[in-house]
């Protein structure tokens, strides 16, 4: 059985959906997700910059989406040494993800989109060096979709891809994730995210705490080696600080998921195909959040599906300017936290305990409160750098790598 329709999107998740919304005005766009449910199972914790929904006009959520407003952080060093920012209204939010990409497939199919669940994407229908399509399968049964355009938001297993020999993400830079829901804290700012660094309990990364309004809190972290829940449970009950938090804490869910902190493949447009989100490691390399530059990417992506159908043009040039599109926006965003973290990762407990000092002697959360954006860090960094007390702690984070 051959179905057609203009724009297939492969995957019901917010980057998905927010493609498909964007690309509605073009004609019949159809959403192709393997699970029965949108937005089970949820991998991620939630935790998004409000500035980045604004740009993204996806402000005001509804209330029954939104866990939790924050207007600090709190880091704590290897050793425990406390740095905090805290600004005088939220910067950002955590959502329920599960609410959150149903509010995100709500708006596509309030425009128009159709979404076929429980069907997964088994391979990419190519004629003449075109993607036509996919082949999906529902209970053992195969179905071929064709289409003008295929936008792959399949997320970070990246298995479309694989199959046709097109650029994925790099392996090495991944990093496994662990997701915990706690019944509840003790002494935790219900305002306030913590973030525990440190090679003992989160070698690679870091671990968080992110308090909900009802007592209740997300914690988890990523590691680049060994079982993510071992080192969670670690967490949990050796950490000098966390763990007084959390002696009172069950789990009463769990969840895993890999994050690429690589900065996105080389190339995320093919003839007839566009690849946007996860897939195409658009995920800040520095926190993996991925959802804000992934949406932002995904609207791009959108735009530029429609455009071509329009234009009755799916050739790989035409769909090149998706990435020159995106690129502008955060190419440079993505080239500095990859550096960032690169670098960060090559500093040892100590020199991470020193630098957590240094920045809360010479002011540095001020600097931050003043001219901190939390999506782009580059040119916040580039801002910041003018402070006389950015350029001492740059100078040793610097010296420290060179030792």
């Amino acid at each position: 059985m051959e179905k057609k329709c203009s724009i297939i999107v492969v995957g019901g998740g917010p980057c998905g959906s927010f493609s498909a919304f964007w690309a509605a005005k073009a004609g019949e766009v159809v959403v192709c997700e393997e699970h029965d449910t949108i937005g089970v199972p949820s991998h991620c914790a939630g935790h998004l910059s409000l500035s980045g929904l604004k740009r993204l006009g996806l402000l005001p959520l509804p209330k029954k989406v939104v866990e939790n407003e924050f207007r600090s952080a709190v880091f704590y060093s290897p050793c425990g040494k406390e740095f905090s920012v805290r600004f005088s209204s939220p910067v950002t939010c955590a959502v329920d993800r599960e609410l959150f990409d149903k509010y995100v497939a709500e708006l596509a199919t309030k425009a128009g989109v159709k979404y076929l669940l429980g069907m997964r994407a088994e391979s990419l229908v190519l004629t003449n060096g075109f993607v036509k399509g996919v082949v999906v399968s529902r209970k053992g049964e195969s179905e071929t979709l064709t289409s003008d355009i295929v936008i792959d938001a399949e997320g970070v297993s990246s298995s479309l891809l694989k199959k046709t020999g097109l650029p994925t993400l790099n392996r090495s830079t991944v990093v496994n994730a662990v997701h915990a829901e706690v019944d509840n804290m003790d002494d935790v700012e219900s305002n306030g995210v913590e973030v525990y660094l440190g090679r003992q309990y989160a070698p690679g990364f870091y671990a968080w705490i992110i308090p909900r309004r009802d007592g209740s809190a997300k914690i988890g972290l990523a590691t680049k080696i060994g079982n993510p829940k071992e080192y969670l449970q670690r967490f949990m009950r050796n950490h000098p600080i966390a763990s007084k938090k959390l002696k009172r804490s069950r789990i009463v869910k769990w969840s895993f998921h890999p994050m690429t902190l690589e900065g996105a493949i080389c190339r995320t447009y093919h003839n007839g195909l566009l690849i946007v989100g996860d897939a195409a490691s658009q995920v800040k390399p520095t926190t993996g959040g991925g959802i804000v530059f992934g949406l932002l990417c995904s609207k791009i992506a959108g735009e530029v599906a429609a455009k071509a159908v329009m234009s009755n043009d799916y050739s790989a040039e035409f769909l090149s300017q998706y990435q020159s599109r995106w690129k502008k926006a955060i190419g440079f965003e993505l080239a500095v936290m990859r550096y960032l973290r690169l670098m960060f990762n090559r500093l040892s407990d100590n020199e991470v305990d020193k630098l957590i000092e240094l920045c809360s002697k010479f002011g540095v959360n001020k600097i931050l409160e003043e001219y901190g954006d939390l999506d782009f860090e580059g040119a916040s960094l580039i801002k910041m750098l003018r402070h006389p007390a950015m350029l001492v702690v740059s100078l040793y984070f610097l010296l420290s790598l060179l030792v």
